[in-house]
């Protein structure tokens, strides 16, 4: 404490290496300057330069917390160091005979950790009073001073036969503290020790906190593809995993709240202390010790194991999705945004498989979206996606033979005509340029025959013909999905249907040549040209064998 218009009591050299020194056994050091509240510097009687040293008052955790004033008159390092030692020593309870020892030894009280320390000192070491300070309240420190025993053969029969000895007292037995790997004698070994054995929940809290986000940070190297697609997914990742965390929390500290719980916490502190006295909880400790004093190594070993983990994955998807594997930047941002702003303003959400068994008249959504974008409700933007899931077969006559086989696609479908459904709706044009689109784009592909200017005369394939209904033949109804209405003439066109044409039909239950409708409902009209019934949504189907115009077949 500075006290105000004073020069400090200790040096600032000498005031450097006192806090150098004190950090090693975890003693916090600051400095307050009264210039920045004279008040208080008066209140507390601070009117000169002092020493101040905080310690716990009682042995319950968190209890208050006492202010203790350097007296000495020489302000050395060394000096003020022994003032500090001498003060934490005298919260630890000393045993100087073994009637005393006998009689606490098998005294059983609210503390169920206690570590002895067997030695022939005046006072114990100070890393261990520090470790009093730290543990006040889970764990009783008592020193045995056995310098001048001279009756040792109580020390024997409780399994003392050297010293100094760290042994820890459990009601489960007795554990030799330095025996295992790892276990040294030092502030952060035996600190880790201690705390392994006897959490809090706020070191539990830490230790998760840190296992999460190891784990968030490793989805850095498994996410595949551009530099910023794996920034993104990160930051994603490290807020849904820290949010889940915490909120997963909130419920257990309530938990741990409720009062009849206490043999639920009884019995977890025993099996913590079963599992960490364990060799294998020494090599853990040991691991954790080595790590945490070399955080260059573990931030190699850990990045190493991220590279190994980026090469394995890599060459797992290399053969499943290369377009997104060997994507740049820029294509995934761009990628990204067109998925934002198709979820952000089609009012109409594309679906991948056709819903003939939801009821889609009873569906709300449309309505909704429409209502949270009034601008666009003359003019919906709609995804074409559902034009891949309408069903499609070909158009086959009685007693002419061709070498298509009937084609029905449904959602599930998997069969040859998806090779000619993809991705290919462009806007409409001319009839030439229409064509070429869609040659281009797999859908022209020896369709059908017509006349008109839209969709020009071509071969079917090989031994089409027409059959109309003056022919002598009639139409396969049964190549036809259920849901279909039966006709010989594409209204789009108004070119009859041949024989191994590839035919297309709406929820409506009309139908069309494939090439026919593909543009009508690329070009932007999502509905029926016959009934203007919109063709992403579904209608009940007609009966079986009735036509458009309610008649028979023409």
């Amino acid at each position: 404490v500075i006290a105000n218009d004073r020069s400090p009591l200790v040096g600032k050299v000498h005031w450097e290496k006192m806090v150098k020194k004190v950090s090693r056994f975890g003693i916090r050091t600051g400095t307050f300057n009264c210039s920045s509240d004279p008040r208080y510097c008066r209140r507390r009687g601070w009117l000169k330069s002092t020493l101040i040293m905080s310690v716990p008052q009682t042995s319950t955790s968190k209890g208050k917390v006492m202010l203790k004033e350097y007296s000495g008159r020489r302000v050395e390092v060394e000096h003020i160091f022994k003032w500090i030692t001498a003060h934490a020593a005298s919260r630890i309870k000393t045993i100087h005979s073994w009637e005393h020892l006998r009689e606490e030894w098998n005294r059983s009280d609210q503390y169920r950790l206690k570590i002895y320390l067997f030695a022939s000192l005046q006072q114990p070491p100070a890393f261990f009073s520090a470790l009093s300070v730290r543990f006040t309240g889970r764990v009783e420190f008592i020193f045995v001073n056995v310098e001048s025993w001279d009756n040792k053969s109580y020390m024997a029969e409780i399994g003392i036969h050297k010293t100094p000895s760290y042994i820890l007292r459990t009601p489960e037995g007795m554990y030799r503290y330095g025996n295992n790997t790892g276990e040294f004698i030092s502030l952060r070994a035996m600190d880790s020790f201690l705390r392994s054995l006897q959490p809090e929940v706020n070191d539990l809290f830490v230790l998760s906190l840190v296992l999460v986000n190891l784990m968030a940070w490793m989805d850095l190297f498994i996410t595949q593809g551009a530099t910023i697609k794996r920034f993104v997914v990160l930051i994603s990742t490290l807020g849904t995993y820290n949010s889940l965390l915490i909120i997963s929390w909130l419920p257990v500290l309530g938990f741990l709240q409720l009062p009849y719980l206490d043999s639920f916490y009884e019995y977890s502190l025993k099996l913590f202390r079963y599992s960490n006295t364990t060799t294998l909880a020494s090599w853990v400790r040991a691991d954790w010790m080595f790590y945490s004093s070399h955080p260059a190594l573990f931030l190699s070993t850990y990045l190493g194991h991220g590279l190994l983990i980026d090469y394995f994955e890599k060459k797992r998807r290399r053969h499943g999705n290369a377009d997104e594997v060997n994507a740049n930047n820029l294509e995934w941002l761009s990628s990204l945004w067109d998925w934002y702003t198709s979820y952000l303003f089609h009012p109409i959400a594309s679906f991948q498989h056709f819903p003939f068994d939801s009821d889609w008249d009873e569906d709300p959504d449309l309505f909704l979206e429409r209502l949270a974008f009034p601008d666009l409700w003359l003019h919906p933007l709609i995804p074409t996606d559902y034009i891949k899931n309408l069903p499609m077969w070909r158009f086959k006559c009685f007693g002419i033979r061709s070498d298509e086989e009937v084609l029905e696609t449904f959602p599930d479908s998997e069969s040859d005509s998806d090779s000619e459904n993809r991705e290919g709706f462009g806007s409409e044009k001319e009839g030439s340029e229409d064509d070429e689109l869609l040659r281009s784009q797999g859908w022209g592909a020896g369709s059908c025959s017509r006349a008109s200017p839209r969709c020009r005369r071509e071969p079917c394939g090989r031994g089409a013909s027409c059959c109309r209904a003056a022919g002598g033949t009639e139409p396969d109804w049964s190549a036809w999905p259920p849901q279909m209405l039966h006709c010989t003439e594409c209204v789009v066109c108004l070119e009859n249907f041949s024989s191994g044409c590839l035919l297309m039909g709406l929820p409506c239950g009309h139908v069309f040549h494939q090439n026919c409708i593909v543009l009508w409902l690329a070009g932007g009209r999502h509905c029926c040209p016959v009934c203007r019934w919109p063709s992403y949504k579904k209608r009940q189907a007609y009966g079986q064998g009735q036509t458009a115009w309610g008649q028979g077949p023409s």
